[in-house]
């Protein structure tokens, strides 16, 4: 019997397990190559795990839920069965010893790496996920006291939340207790006729994200109002054409992600990340997009080297990345680094926006609705009240590294972009 081992897949390059969200399939189900085998969730993404090969189930190795570590065998398919065949076991045996034997190699190598980053001088052979290494690192907390977290996951593995909890504790200890008006934890009182919804996988680690990164970053917002009636008026013209050629369609995002890039070129300390005292200026452009999704939840893609693309690139880049994020297609690498966020609040007919910086980046832009209202233009004959398109954009940034000054400069820079947008252009 010739059987093919399907292995826990890695989604990313810092992703050392994931769970098994969903089975699409049991055991001596019959299955064509290509069809859906299971679904796996990490840190980053979801993503449905095809068949590579025809065949019958013969092995399920994990049940839904089940958190299984990167190269693990998760089920195994015979590929020689036929229903007028019976099943023989004589070389399974053989094969998985063989297939397992290479893989706890290629596990024992990718472990030794791993380990090399954080913590060093643990003494315990505990397993950290990468993104409890990441904010153990930044917040400076010691291999022993990493140790001695009561893990929260199964086995007693140390989650996100526990973390964030151990940091709480530790501060409450050097500072006054905050009151429980502020308490993020603190107890609620459930009415009888309240409705209690459990937060979803992703909603938490939203949430998570979020507190961890008011937490770690001094957030500062400036605002600027941009007159973008050349904009409005040049989209007008060619939003039709662009359609019937591209098969896609222009928006004003596409300008936005446009003029950021630009600026970023013009502002590179804005495309920086933090690591303790150091900046690290990054040197690819990648900007994240948020995309509300039909189940509430947010997601953000990233347009990578974004300074490179022309508009017609930018377009019809953004526009797959969209559909991918609504469909639930992206793959790992399309939510990986990010050096930059624009979030758009005009969608929801919003005028301004103060949006939390999505680490480990220092800005994040919201882009307001565009309204038409009256303003004052000088012209040759003296000032003159005119209808004019108009928008707020915002900007939130880190002041560790990002003053008033610079960010007010980059801000007014994106606004200047899109106020001069040239109503001849091409496209």
């Amino acid at each position: 019997m010739s059987t093919f081992d399907i292995i826990a897949p890695k989604l990313g390059e810092s992703i050392l397990e994931v769970t098994i969200t969903k089975w699409f399939v049991k055991e001596n189900d019959i299955i064509k190559e290509d069809d859906m085998l299971f679904e796996v969730a990490s840190d980053k993404v979801d993503s449905e795990i095809p068949s590579p090969v025809a065949g019958k189930i013969i092995k399920i190795n994990y049940k839904e839920e089940d958190t299984v570590s990167v190269g693990k065998v998760v089920a195994v398919i015979d590929m020689n069965y036929n229903e007028n065949s019976s099943n023989s076991e004589i070389s399974q045996n053989e094969q998985t010893e063989i297939s397992s034997s290479e893989r706890a190699q290629e596990m024992t190598e990718q472990a030794i790496e791993e380990k090399k980053s954080f913590p060093e001088n643990s003494s315990s052979s505990r397993f950290y996920s990468p993104l409890v290494k990441s904010i153990a690192k930044k917040e400076n907390i010691t291999a022993k006291e990493l140790d001695n977290i009561k893990g929260s996951g199964k086995n007693g593995r140390v989650r996100k939340q526990d973390v964030l909890t151990f940091l709480e504790n530790r501060d409450e200890k050097k500072e006054p207790k905050p009151s429980k008006e502020v308490d993020k934890t603190m107890e609620t009182i459930v009415g009888r006729e309240d409705k209690v919804i459990e937060m979803d996988r992703v909603r938490r680690i939203i949430a998570d994200h979020m507190v961890m990164s008011k937490k770690i970053s001094p957030h500062v917002t400036s605002v600027v109002e941009a007159d973008v009636s050349n904009l409005v008026k040049w989209r007008n013209k060619h939003k039709d054409a662009f359609y019937k050629r591209e098969k896609t369609k222009l928006t004003f995002t596409h300008m936005f992600v446009e003029a950021a890039a630009k600026s970023l070129c013009d502002f590179p300390l804005v495309n920086s990340s933090v690591d303790g005292y150091k900046i690290i200026m990054k040197k690819d452009i990648n900007i994240g997009m948020a995309v509300a999704l039909h189940t509430g939840n947010l997601i953000v893609p990233v347009l990578k080297k974004a300074d490179q693309k022309n508009l017609r690139g930018l377009a019809i880049s953004i526009n797959q990345l969209v559909e991918k994020a609504r469909e639930n297609k992206l793959q790992a690498d399309d939510l990986q680094d990010g050096t930059f966020t624009i979030t758009n609040f005009g969608t929801f007919r919003n005028i301004i926006g103060t949006p939390i910086i999505n680490q480990p980046q220092v800005a994040i832009l919201a882009t307001g609705s565009i309204e038409k209202k009256p303003a004052v233009v000088e012209t040759s004959e003296g000032d003159l009240i005119l209808p004019r398109h108009k928008m707020y954009l915002s900007l939130t940034y880190d002041h560790r590294i990002v003053d008033g000054m610079l960010g007010g400069q980059f801000l007014r820079r994106i606004a200047d972009y899109l106020e001069d947008f040239d109503i001849n252009r091409t496209i």
